[in-house]
């Protein structure tokens, strides 16, 4: 049986990709239909019932392959009638746009496959917000040194992509996707943090990384009573780390690097999880997910995104700190052979810091 939370969160990313991926074009269900034709034929009745309002259908895999290859390039709209491009004519910026839209959508539809049961079960995700109101994940943009090294990333290159400009973006690919599928009559926005408006500020706010470079992380926890702070990273010989108390009996936990020849190898890194209340709106939340580095930050976010671990790491949130509305958890986060392995909050080793110590 199809739950329906996931069929409407799909019908509704189907429907918002048609009339507002590209703003300036209008793409019609009967254009799509005549695109999607190219590989299968398709009609308007059958493309209706995917974007339905009140009874969605799930398309098949196949499909939604072809929304994800569509979608990739501007060229499958550059002249009328829109085409449908062979996947072996996209260049590879595009294959890369088509494979992460691809995998979104998949996993809308496979959250859409729950029966009714789990899907009322999913609704104690860590990430479902009940309120239903606006949820924004803000992010650092590298700074200026960096994007002049990347090609992708200078606005006046062809092949110029946005989110190359973005720090921790494989955090912010691996929430967004997750938020948006639980939460979809909620508006999730990503935004830079230097770029935030007055309403972003005022909604449910995930901020992803550390003082360094989002200044939003940093103003915003120096307005929480917080016995945690960061230590920035003034260049990549100080790894920095995050202090706990104040004074001679303040203690440092800092990532753990390995030399290997001329260069230091990440092995262990820090990372800072905190929920509360947003100081800029009480009725909305913050949550922080930080790290020293971005293997950290992207860590910190697995812990409640990764179908192994999140439910396990959440209920240990609940059992720790049962009703309060503010809490923070520094956590370990191993590396092996440059790749981030999921803490397991259960497990004491991971849990270097909890706060409020005593869970009340």
């Amino acid at each position: 049986m199809v739950g329906s939370g996931g069929s409407f969160a799909l019908a509704h990313r189907l429907r918002a990709l048609r009339e507002e991926h590209w703003p300036d074009v209008a793409i019609t269900q009967a254009d799509l239909a005549a695109a999607f034709s190219a590989d299968k034929p398709a009609s308007v009745p059958l493309l209706s019932s995917w974007e339905s309002r009140t009874h969605p259908k799930a398309p098949p895999v196949g499909r939604l392959a072809a929304y994800a290859t569509f979608f990739a390039t501007r060229r499958s709209v550059e002249d009328r009638p829109f085409r449908l491009l062979p996947a072996e004519e996209l260049t590879p910026d595009e294959a890369r746009r088509r494979d992460e839209l691809l995998a979104e959508l998949t996993a809308l539809r496979a959250a859409g496959q729950e029966s009714p049961e789990a899907d009322r079960g999913s609704r104690r995700d860590f990430w479902f917000f009940p309120d239903r109101n606006n949820i924004t994940i803000v992010v650092a943009q590298l700074p200026k040194a960096m994007r002049d090294r990347m090609p992708y990333a200078d606005p006046t290159q062809p092949d110029y992509v946005e989110l190359y400009t973005y720090a921790d973006l494989d955090a912010l690919i691996e929430l967004h996707g997750h938020i948006r599928a639980l939460n979809p009559r909620s508006r999730v926005r990503y935004r830079i943090a230097s770029a935030l408006s007055p309403d972003d500020y005022t909604s449910h706010l995930v901020l992803l990384g550390g003082v360094d470079w989002n200044v939003v992380t940093r103003e915003l926890l120096d307005r929480v009573d917080l016995p945690v702070s960061q230590v920035g990273r003034h260049d990549e010989s100080e790894p920095g780390g995050f202090v706990v108390g104040r004074g001679d009996a303040a203690r440092v936990f800092g990532p753990r690097l390995a030399r290997d020849g001329d260069r230091d190898e990440l092995q262990e890194d820090v990372a800072h999880f905190y929920r509360g209340p947003n100081p800029f709106n009480h009725k909305r939340t913050v949550t922080v997910c930080n790290g020293m580095y971005g293997r950290g930050t992207l860590g910190a976010v697995r812990a409640l995104t990764d179908e192994r671990f999140r439910d396990r790491n959440a209920d240990y949130l609940r059992k720790t700190f049962p009703g309060l509305p503010a809490y923070s958890l520094l956590t370990r986060v191993s590396v092996v052979n440059g790749q981030v392995v999921t803490p397991d909050w259960n497990l004491p080793w991971y849990r270097l810091y909890e706060w409020p110590e005593d869970g009340g």
